[in-house]
């Protein structure tokens, strides 16, 4: 039989960051995951709250989520779990040399790949844009050729009604000794500035480049698949800041974030348990007693004292709704709550002025993060659920994914 005291199901950064709270606390933790989880495709920075409910840019993150309505995540986890998730997310990954930026007093600036500005929470120190730009005078983008999904000549545009005319603005392409004749993509790209020949071939090929503490270097997200060496190296070998925009799948910096989390789960003792989908739970009255996995060969029984529900939502599969107005969770088939009727599901326009409706259902919870009737009365004591499978908040619309994800992922792991 395997009992574990904490059993958390799904690998997204919720999963993991429940994980490691739980092994951190003392906990025998079992994690189950059947993929990669969603990190590879995550930018890795975290959002707590990007726009309010007018869709206005949040300025002061602690006044703005104070605001918001019973439903939303962030007032079942409250404010001091919220800033001791993000303490102890910032701890990690410094201690792997990854240091995040920011904090839950303001929102700061990063570069997307398409030059426009995104506000965020917490972002590792080569993707704040915010930190570097004040006193730059020129702004060099970097082209790779042959590099899927980023096109500096739209980015330079971009940037000049980002940041204004004022600034001196010049594209460079620079070449890789990756296959000719095939795109590639980022992570193609910071394997080959994870060797010393990379790195030395990028310094060479911008030598041209005007470099001074006036000169701001943004490149796709490239430097380096895991911590910041690469990134400190070039800066240094440079004579100027570079900072990293935000990319399309595959995600550099989600995959650092993610190697960091598996890496610490890995020291802490955790069973990780790969390719195994949770089907089902067994329960014994008000507590669930077991989660059925299935894998390519059989199922298994895996028993614990707790459970964590990490599993993504409609985003990951987590919720699905294959007859309207059905929405089914997966695991323990827990209620979900939704928006009634087909015209209040989703808006006209997917990147809308206004929260999309389907985007906000998922589970209704109690202050302890346990699943709630409508009553707000647990239906069980020992399912706790985190990140995107919660309702009442539009991610996407708000730029709140991460913060929740962490937020809610340390409040479960406390409780």
């Amino acid at each position: 039989m395997i009992r574990s005291d904490v059993l958390v199901i799904g690998a997204g950064l919720s999963g993991l960051m429940a994980a490691y709270v739980s092994a951190k606390r003392g906990k025998r933790v079992t994690l189950l995951t059947y993929g990669e989880g969603t990190l590879t495709v995550n930018s890795g920075v975290i959002d707590f709250l990007g726009y309010d409910s007018a869709h206005r840019r949040v300025l002061n993150l602690q006044e703005a989520i104070g605001r918001l309505s019973a439903e939303h995540p962030y007032y079942k986890i409250g404010s001091k779990a919220l800033g001791e998730a993000a303490d102890c997310f910032k701890e990690l990954v410094s201690r792997y040399g990854m240091p995040y930026v920011g904090s839950l007093d303001k929102n700061q600036m990063v570069i997307t790949a398409v030059g426009t500005e995104k506000p965020t929470g917490l972002a590792p120190k080569m993707l704040a844009a915010g930190e570097v730009l004040p006193g730059k005078k020129r702004i060099v983008v970097v082209r790779v050729r042959g590099l899927k999904d980023f096109y500096g000549e739209i980015m330079v545009e971009n940037l000049k009604k980002t940041l204004g005319e004022k600034l001196i603005y010049e594209s460079i392409e620079i070449k890789t000794n990756l296959a000719d004749g095939r795109d590639f993509t980022t992570q193609d790209v910071a394997r080959w500035l994870d060797a010393p020949e990379g790195r030395q071939s990028f310094v060479a090929q911008l030598g041209t480049v005007k470099k001074d503490g006036r000169t701001l270097i943004v490149v796709p997200q490239i430097l380096g698949t895991f911590g910041t060496s690469a990134y400190q190296e070039l800066c240094a070998e440079l004579t100027a800041d570079l900072v990293e925009t935000t990319c399309l799948p595959p995600s550099v910096n989600g995959m650092r974030l993610q190697r960091i989390f598996l890496d610490e789960l890995r020291v802490l003792g955790v069973d990780i348990i790969g390719n195994s989908k949770a089907i089902r739970a067994a329960f014994d009255g008000k507590r669930a007693s077991a989660v059925i996995a299935k894998t390519v060969s059989n199922e298994r029984l895996y028993y614990a004292d707790k459970f964590i529900l990490a599993t993504g939502g409609f985003y990951s599969g987590g919720i699905t709704m294959r007859d309207f107005e059905q929405p089914k969770e997966m695991v323990f088939g827990l209620p979900v709550a939704f928006t009634a009727g087909e015209k209040n599901w989703s808006n006209a326009e997917l990147f809308s002025d206004r929260p999309q409706g389907f985007a906000k259902a998922g589970i209704r919870v109690d202050d302890s993060l346990r699943p709630a009737d409508s009553a707000g009365a647990a239906l069980f004591e020992n399912i706790y659920v985190v990140g995107r499978n919660l309702a009442g908040y539009d991610f996407c619309f708000e730029h709140s994914g991460n913060g929740v994800a962490i937020g809610s992922a340390y409040k479960a792991a406390c409780m």
